[in-house]
């Protein structure tokens, strides 16, 4: 069964929605710069009212290692997902410092170079999202999903990401049979809400579809 992840969580209305529809995972990003960012403590309430079976994720980009942990206690996180230029070392040695913390590793997918060095990372999880210049996911486009079908090669869980829509999902799942499927403004009406019909439509097509 594919994963879903809805990223991009702001407030408790739409975790508990998102949760009550079926998602397997909700994401609350931690950077800074993100339209979509939402504070600790207000991440740590939501996920206080949340059933125990849903999985939160911190997204966090280029954050120095002390305030992951930091954060990652305080929200009683086990998956954080690192969508910055973090370099295998970090990743080594947050795992190394934080045992019990689960890592997604995000990496911007522009061609078939982008794959390289993806094996030195030696996390959980990877995510192949969209490479857009000057910025850090969540931009609604898509990429080549022969290049994510391809990184399968290096034995990960994937997660795939960018661009993905109720009206590609199934398609892109066909393609690259991914692990779990990550989505933000794919069932959005504003960077800040959800789209409960959307999300609805997406999380069905999936969930539906004899993949």
């Amino acid at each position: 069964m594919v994963r879903i992840k809805i990223c991009g969580i702001t407030n408790e209305k739409d975790a508990l929605w998102t949760v009550n529809l079926g998602a397997d995972y909700i994401g609350f990003n931690f950077y800074k710069n993100s339209p979509r960012k939402i504070s600790p403590k207000l991440v740590a309430q939501i996920i206080g009212k949340l059933p125990s079976f849903t999985q939160p994720v911190g997204v966090f980009v280029n954050e120095e290692m002390k305030a992951v942990k930091r954060i990652a206690e305080k929200c009683r996180l086990n998956l954080v997902q690192l969508h910055g230029e973090e370099s295998p070392e970090y990743c080594r040695e947050l795992q190394a410092q934080s045992p019990r913390l689960k890592i997604i590793k995000a990496f911007r997918i522009r061609d078939k170079e982008s794959l390289e060095g993806m094996e030195k990372y030696s996390v959980d999880y990877y995510l192949l999202d969209s490479y857009v210049s000057g910025t850090e996911g969540g931009t609604g486009e898509v990429f080549n999903w022969d290049l994510a079908a391809e990184a399968k090669q290096f034995d990960k869980p994937i997660f795939l990401a960018g661009g993905l829509t109720p009206d590609n999902v199934t398609q892109a799942i066909e393609k690259v049979n991914p692990y779990g499927v990550d989505v933000a403004s794919g069932v959005e009406r504003t960077p800040r809400r959800k789209d409960y019909d959307l999300m609805r439509e997406f999380i069905n097509r999936i969930r539906t579809k004899k993949l």
